[in-house]
This record gives structure tokens, sequence and C-alpha cells, in this order.
């Protein structure tokens, strides 16, 4: 459902404080049927009551470290730096977490609450393909029953990521409406949980949905920025001047920027997919045309026709094609706090290449859209300065499609 109002003007005094209750300042909220209702308030309660248990954070630190690799790396990316000429760039290696990126951290603690509150079942929707694995994973881990919502052009894209869920023991479930990307992926989820919502707990995989999901996606995602921020303590002795992140939903940007959000010297730079330009209308940019609406049960940004009707979007990479993002993107986003940019197909397969070729390091699609966006702003900066960019996943799901578009093959030389 959408609706297509201008966007609210935010005082400075509402604050991000306001999540409490489920709202962003007028972003966020809870638009959902009402037999989701009660179930969304035993959550947000469950949820409530497990941040403030030792316990249980002290499980999910334990499974973060001996299971998913925490802390990763902040790595000095030495020849991207000398390829830019400007700042210092820090990559933090989220690609290294198992499963191969950041949507594990998340998964992780999501899953130990479903079990906290007895569910036996957990769904999930995917785009490309990462957070179902990351589900997939934790469900086999914890031994619970799995299925995962996927477009089928986003199966047919991410094709090995959809063998890696069958492995883990995941049942996969085409989406053959709509668009058949991650926006049909999330109506059916939602299709189910409401169907089955006594046994069965929806893995949201962004910061995006009714609450207690916008806030507690990114609680569990803040450790990647609470890790960069000691860590580039010790390397640097100072503050980073500019965080750089992709956004699809949101999660890994808001995750890296949760912690530097009160450290008002710290640039932020959230970079969404232009796919073939904002003029051809074949994009995923939800600020460059900023219009509010509701979607999947939040209100904020989102693309939508004359009518209000949800408007199919476009990137190469499929993890950054949704329609809607985050509710606090949309709330710093109005408070100037956070500034977002748009990166084209083309720019992005650039990105790809540009890491590969500097730092020996083959990134998702969609950190290589944050990638692209380093050669528009490093001269801003000096080489006394420098810039945290976000490595949300590695791309070995992404060699094919990029392969195709960069014009690689395997049957001589490129």
């Amino acid at each position: 459902m959408s609706t297509s109002v201008k966007p609210t003007s935010v005082e400075p005094s509402q604050t991000a404080s306001s999540a409490a209750l489920g709202h962003f300042g007028p972003y966020g909220g809870r638009y959902v049927p009402e037999t989701l209702m009660a179930a969304l308030e035993a959550l947000a309660a469950g949820y409530d009551a497990a941040r403030h248990d030792q316990k249980f954070q002290a499980e999910l630190a334990d499974i973060l470290r001996q299971y998913v690799g925490r802390p990763t790396p902040l790595y000095l990316a030495r020849r991207l730096s000398e390829r830019l000429g400007g700042p210092r760039i820090y990559l933090k290696r989220e690609d290294l977490c198992h499963t191969g990126a950041h949507k594990i951290n998340n998964t992780v603690g999501q899953i130990l609450l479903a079990q906290r509150l007895g569910k036996r079942r957990v769904i999930a929707e995917t785009g490309a393909g990462q957070h179902g694995v990351a589900t997939a994973t934790v469900a086999a881990l914890c031994g619970l029953s799995c299925e995962i919502y996927m477009g089928t052009e986003d199966m047919r894209r991410q094709a090995l990521n959809v063998v890696r869920m069958r492995l883990l023991g995941a049942k996969v479930t085409g989406v053959d409406s709509g668009s058949r990307t991650l926006k049909d992926a999330i109506n059916e989820a939602m299709r189910d949980w409401v169907t089955n919502v006594d046994t069965t707990h929806y893995v949201l995989g962004s910061v995006l949905g009714a609450d207690p999901y916008p806030r507690m996606v990114r609680d569990f995602q803040a450790v990647i920025g609470e890790e960069a921020h000691g860590q580039f303590l010790e390397a640097e002795g100072r503050l980073p001047d500019c965080l750089v992140a992709c956004v699809g939903g949101g999660s890994n940007s808001i995750g890296l920027f949760h912690r530097f959000l009160g450290d008002a010297g710290v640039r932020m730079i959230g970079v969404e997919a232009g796919g073939l330009g904002i003029a051809s209308g074949r994009h995923a940019a939800r600020f460059a045309e900023r219009t509010v609406g509701i979607l999947h049960g939040t209100r904020s940004y989102v693309l939508q026709d004359a009518d209000g009707q949800i408007r199919v979007t476009h990137s190469v990479s499929a993890g950054l094609d949704y329609s809607g993002v985050g509710p606090e993107h949309a709330y710093f986003h109005d408070m100037g706090r956070i500034e977002y940019a748009a990166v084209t197909d083309a720019e992005a397969l650039e990105g790809f290449r540009l890491l590969c070729e500097t730092e020996g390091i083959i990134p998702a699609l969609e950190s290589a859209h944050a990638v692209a966006y380093l050669p528009r702003i490093a001269p801003e900066f000096t080489r006394d300065q420098a810039i945290i960019l976000n490595l949300s996943g590695r791309g070995d799901k992404d060699v094919e499609v990029a392969a195709g578009a960069l014009g690689l093959g395997t049957g001589g030389a490129a």
C-alpha cells in the first residue's frame, strides 16, 4: 500500500529517540493488517526484554565471535587510495563474515530471538540472496525449519545463492508476480506470516517494515560501526572524516553510521542505485524523487506513480532494487545529517572492476556502488584525511552478471 504525499518537514526537536515508539520523526510506524498487530507487539516486547538481558547479549556476542568471525578487519586500501589520489580509504570488511556479507549479523540476532519467543519456523525474503543464505545458515545452526521467498528474476540472477540456500536445508519458493524481485518476495513473505503467525517468525532482512523491525535490525547491525569506531581510533588516533556505504533498504549503512551520528565532524554518505539514470525512470534512487508513502508496513520515501502505486525499479544489483528505504534513513535525510547520492549501473560496474584491480578484492555489486562513488568525492579530501567504506559483501554471487556486463569471457583474452 502506498500514499502519494509530500515529505513532512522535521523539526530539530524531533530526535530519533522517538523510535522507541516506532517512529523516526514522521516516518516509521505500524501499517499492517490487524492480524499482525498482536505479533508485532509481542515481538517488540520480546526484543525490548532481550536487548536488556545479559544472557541473551552474551550468547549473541559469542556466536558473532566464534561462528560469524567478528570483529571484521578495518583494512587500509593503499593501492585504491593511491589510484584515487585523495584521502586514505579504509574498508570495513563485512565481506569476510561467514556467508560473505553483513546480513548474518541480523539473522543471528533475530533467530536467537525467535527461539526465545518459542517459534520453530522462520521465513525470510531475499533479493541478492545474501540475506536468504544468512537466514538458512543460522536456521540450520539452531535447528529451525526455514522457507525463503525470492523473486524469480532474482533467482535467475543469483542462481549460486539459490543452490546455497537449498544445500543449507531451506525451502526456496519462487515469486513470479510483479517485477519478480525483492518487493514481491516481501509481499509473499508477509502473506505467509499472516497465515502462520502463531508458529513462525519473519526474519526481515533490512531496516524496513513495521516497528520493531527498523530499530531492531539497526541494533543488530550496529556492531559494524561500534567496531569501526574503535578500530579507526586505534589506527589513526582520531575519528574518520567521512563514511560511505550503499543503501538498498539501508541496514549495512545505518549499521556503520549509527555509532558516529553524534560526531558532528564525520560526514556520512549513502549511495543508492541509479540504474540506467534518474531521467530514465529505471532506477532505485528513492531520494532522487522524494515522494513519501507507505510500503510493507512503514512510512518512508518510496518510488511510486501519480496514483500512489509502487513503481517497478531497476538495478544491476539484485540487492539494491527495492522501492522504499528504511524510515530512519528518511529521517536523517530530512535532518541533513546523512547525504544521499546515486550511482548508475555502468558506474557500479567500473567500481566493481576498480576494487578488483587495485586491491584483489571482488566486491558484491551492492558494495560496488559505494566504491564507484569514491572517485567523485576523492578530490574534496586531502591526503591527511580518511574515509571508511563499508564493504558490505563479497562478489562471488555477482561474477557471472559482471562478466556479461563488462564483456569478460572465458574463451580468451578480454
